[in-house]
């Protein structure tokens, strides 16, 4: 049963005297938490970087293992079709009309980061 009434032993502990704090405790809470330093990488960075690194050590694997001409006939067709892609009139139309806008849109909103890190202000003065 709740009662809102104290009791002679929620009084006694009521009255016990509070043992201080460590010194420093609420500046090493705050700094474990709130004023953390961020990440130095995203999650996305991480993912992309370990991205990178599985295909170069594929691409060093398939060298060594005696594939140096699938290789090269492979950057080869990339670069054939890139050529051909490219020299087409429509699609260079296309992605400079791209470029301009984003040069534009760019220039008009004066080049604002896409993803603004928070600004984190210093601990406060210790007391």
């Amino acid at each position: 049963m709740y009662s809102d009434a104290y009791d002679p032993l929620d009084e006694a502990i009521a009255g016990l005297p509070l043992e201080e704090p460590p010194a420093g405790l609420r500046a090493s809470i705050l700094l474990a938490t709130a004023y953390r330093p961020a990440p130095l990488f995203s999650l996305g960075e991480y993912v992309a970087m370990g991205a990178i690194a599985a295909i170069a050590l594929w691409l060093i694997a398939l060298v060594v293992m005696g594939g140096a001409t699938l290789f090269v006939h492979t950057i080869e067709t990339i670069a054939g079709t890139s050529a051909r892609t490219l020299s087409n009139g429509a699609t260079l139309a296309w992605l400079a009309a791209g470029g301009a806008t984003a040069l534009w849109i760019s220039l008009f909103t004066g080049f604002q980061p896409a993803a603004v890190l928070p600004k984190r202000s210093q601990p406060p003065p210790r007391r």
